[in-house]
């Protein structure tokens, strides 16, 4: 049984990682479920110290919000204007407004600080 201490390196998380399967179907309330949790909280630190998660693209957000739930661009003629308004904000000729990114989120519930992310807009080619 590996004993349980700070993870400090790779090779740390990697026998954290084989611990937790090896305990995965540990019955609750036993000393192992213990276990179970506790290495799950020090790799999910590791985690968030060494993989952190950067939020997505706002355009990438929208996009994928729309595919995950059967929505098509249409939907989104509501929230941000026109037909030509929702094609130019997703391919990337127009940047989100402050207003758009107000109704996203109330429609949609898509979180604020991903909409308000820094993203790169075509160059127009004119």
């Amino acid at each position: 049984m590996l004993e349980t201490r700070p993870i400090r390196t790779e090779a740390d998380y990697r026998a954290a990682l084989d611990e937790i399967a090896r305990l995965f179907d540990a019955a609750p309330n036993t000393p192992e479920c213990d276990r179970l949790e506790v290495l799950t909280t020090l790799v999910e630190a590791y985690e968030q110290q060494h993989y952190p998660i950067t939020a997505p693209d706002p355009i990438e957000a929208i996009l994928y919000y729309l595919e995950s739930r059967g929505l098509s661009c249409q939907d989104l003629e509501s929230v941000i204007g026109s037909r030509e308004q929702v094609s130019a904000v997703l391919n990337r000729q127009q940047a989100l407004t402050l207003e758009m990114i107000r109704r996203i989120y109330q429609k949609f519930g898509i979180p604020a600080e991903v909409l308000i992310q820094p993203y790169s807009l075509m160059k127009n080619s004119a």
